[in-house]
């Protein structure tokens, strides 16, 4: 009888458990197991790019997003272009030749005075690169000293007016230096002495070619003398295909922040990414590259903010120099400049 009335109750009891576990087990299958979205992938949205250079270290982050399948995971198919000339990516822009380029947050705001409607979408290199250098061990040790003296450029008003800024700022007469234009032969006019001075070169890659070839470089800020501190490199697309594709950019600027995560982390191997797509027509140097990215990296780091992340700040005191050098017209606005997606 205890046999029996114990089967009896046992039975009902574990119907029930089967039907609590089958119906656990029906609502976890479908969470666990779920099948993967791959419309984006299967379908993907094609964006182009120019890039403001031919490729190189400060490019790294395209490179491993489009190798690591980072602009595939976030849709998107990626033709990343070199300009036939430095000149062009943002009238192309603008003309809506290609969908993005990278530029320079200076040259966005003269752009725009120039009834020219692009913006930046994202700030890559939170600092000037573009510094002034004087031999190492040389007479001139601050801007001042090169009064009287020859300062090569490369005939861009913007270089001549922050080298008369920060002369100023450290006290000399600008009006007593000679600018010499030397078109982008920096190396040589340093090298051969045509020049005391070069501004226009970057600390990135002209200061590390000059070192190799035996003329050490001493780099001079410019913020630390009345310059304000720029983006040398942004990302920008037309007022137009802004407001048409901003989702599309937003999704871009998600992948290429996984790829300068993974440069980050993965130095030599972003490396390797970017000398597979080396222009056979500008070489790359390794030993300059790696010297280069060790450079650009923190440069590069927007701390606690998101990657691409620009300042408000940083666009108005761009624009008020550039008005105050008679390079921009007053009426152009900081904030139609840019905008964070």
């Amino acid at each position: 009888m205890i046999i029996k009335a114990s089967i009896k109750w046992i039975i009902p009891m574990l119907a029930s458990l089967l039907l609590v576990l089958n119906g656990c087990s029906s609502n976890a299958v479908p969470t666990e197991n779920k099948p993967e979205d791959t419309s984006a992938k299967q379908n993907p949205q094609t964006i182009s790019i120019m890039l403001d250079w031919y490729p190189n270290a400060v490019h790294s982050f395209l490179y491993a997003a489009q190798t690591n399948g980072y602009f595939a995971k976030h849709g998107l198919e990626v033709s990343i272009q070199m300009p036939a000339d430095t000149n062009d990516a943002l009238k192309l822009v603008a003309a809506g030749k290609v969908d993005l380029a990278l530029s320079y947050q200076p040259q966005v705001l003269m752009a725009r005075g120039e009834d020219i409607p692009v913006k930046s979408i994202a700030a890559i290199v939170r600092h000037p690169l573009n510094h002034l250098m004087v031999p190492e061990g040389g007479s001139a040790k601050s801007p001042k000293d090169l009064v009287g003296k020859k300062v090569g450029f490369s005939s861009i008003p913007l270089y001549e007016a922050m080298m008369r800024t920060m002369i100023k700022h450290d006290g000399g007469d600008p009006q007593n230096v000679e600018m010499i234009d030397v078109g982008f032969s920096f190396i040589p006019a340093i090298a051969t002495n045509k020049v005391d001075a070069i501004i226009g070169g970057f600390i990135n890659h002209e200061q590390l070619l000059l070192a190799k070839e035996g003329h050490p470089m001493t780099a001079i800020n410019p913020t630390d003398f009345g310059v304000p501190d720029y983006y040398e490199l942004v990302l920008v697309a037309s007022d137009q295909r802004l407001a048409e594709k901003q989702a599309l950019f937003r999704s871009f600027i998600a992948a290429i922040t996984e790829g300068q995560q993974f440069v980050a982390e993965n130095k030599q191997k972003s490396l390797s990414i970017l000398f597979e797509h080396e222009n056979q027509t500008s070489p790359l140097d390794k030993e300059i590259e790696t010297k280069s990215l060790d450079i650009l990296l923190p440069l590069m780091d927007a701390g606690k903010q998101s990657f691409g992340y620009q300042e408000p700040a940083s666009w108005s005191n761009v624009r008020d120099w550039l008005v105050d050098n008679d390079l921009l017209p007053e009426d152009i606005k900081a904030e139609d400049a840019f905008s964070n997606l």
